[in-house]
């Protein structure tokens, strides 16, 4: 009979908020491949010269402004999700990161141990597929079952952007937001290099070539395409709460280095909606399922700032679905049904 373990994964986070903590873990962090996409010798020069002689100091300071009494963020609500869907279901199941601690080979290590787990659900909590998200934390739960020789099927749970239930517990998680008064809602995703996109578009000519590409039809294509499935999160999510198209508009955060990114720029649309006149907006995340630095501080520090300078008078962020109880019964309900892909 096959005993099912629960694996679930999210991006990570320092040990501590000083500048050597985040040190190491920016190291670890860009010198992965997905996430620059280069050779590893131009890759190392970038991180090395001009990366982490400045960059862990400033990041240091952004999180001391959201570290909790617990610990980082991420891991702390992290740790309350996982503790959330364990009580629902009867299946082995545990939290890892793919950088920094606890990390996913520990994990699969510790949910392995007595031998009777024929099958790991792996569950990265990215509702949308990225290279530098989904498929670098696929290729490590793959290494460690290679390189520890574990006899188990490896089922892989597939980016979730428009699925149902996931689209439910997103909307039942920012109601109480929803019915306040507000101008403007800014859907502000997580950006990417435009490379990114470009270069799993297997045809060469749809993503970012085309008019309108994310609307126009392309399973194929559309599958590993991280802009149309934010797209679509997007229009799902509006269509569901009846949200006219004049009332939100999509940006990108977090950019990094010189290269072209997805845009528009998060804190330029947020400058854009004060000189037009909103004087309250909403932002809410949907490519981050728990609040971690880019949230807690990207948006509801710096990005309020920066509308109020512009402008505007208040800034809300809707929280992350965390540990909301829709969110928890959806993944419970995966854990115990749910078998995508097997590696």
């Amino acid at each position: 009979m096959t005993k099912r373990a629960v694996l679930l994964a999210n991006l990570g986070s320092p040990d501590a908020p000083d500048t050597s903590s985040v040190r190491r873990y920016l190291h670890q962090f860009l010198m992965d491949p997905y996430v620059i996409q280069l050779p590893w010798p131009l890759r190392k020069l970038i991180v090395s010269l001009f990366v982490l002689p400045t960059r862990p100091k400033a990041s240091a300071e952004a999180y001391q402004s959201v570290w909790m009494k617990q610990g980082s963020p991420l891991i702390v609500l992290s740790e309350r999700l996982r503790k959330a869907v364990s009580e629902k279901v009867d299946i082995p199941l545990d939290m890892a990161m793919r950088y920094g601690k606890p990390s996913i080979e520990e994990k699969i290590l510790t949910l392995t141990a007595d031998k009777t787990v024929s099958e790991l659900l792996y569950i990265p909590l990215y509702p949308h597929f990225a290279d530098s998200t989904v498929t670098t934390s696929i290729e490590e739960a793959r290494r460690v079952i290679k390189k520890h020789q574990l006899d188990i099927k490896l089922q892989v749970l597939e980016p979730f952007y428009d699925k149902p239930d996931y689209i439910d517990a997103l909307v039942k998680s920012a109601e109480p937001y929803l019915a306040r008064d507000y101008d403007h809602i800014v859907f502000s995703y997580h950006g990417l290099p435009e490379s990114h996109i470009t270069e799993l578009d297997s045809t060469g000519s749809h993503c970012l070539k085309q008019e309108n590409c994310c609307q126009v039809d392309n399973p194929v294509v559309h599958k590993t395409c991280y802009r149309h499935q934010v797209m679509r999160t997007t229009e799902c999510f509006t269509k569901q709460v009846g949200l006219a198209k004049e009332r939100y508009s999509v940006a990108f955060q977090s950019r990094l280095g010189r290269a072209k990114w997805l845009g528009p720029n998060t804190e330029d649309r947020l400058q854009e909606l004060a000189k037009d006149g909103a004087k309250n907006v909403l932002v809410i995340c949907p490519a981050f399922v728990t609040d971690c630095l880019e949230t807690l501080e990207e948006i509801a520090i710096r990005g309020e700032e920066v509308f109020k300078e512009a402008g505007g008078q208040t800034l809300t962020l809707v929280p992350c679905m965390n540990d909301h109880d829709a969110w928890v019964e959806v993944l419970a309900k995966w854990c115990r049904h749910e078998s995508n892909t097997t590696y």
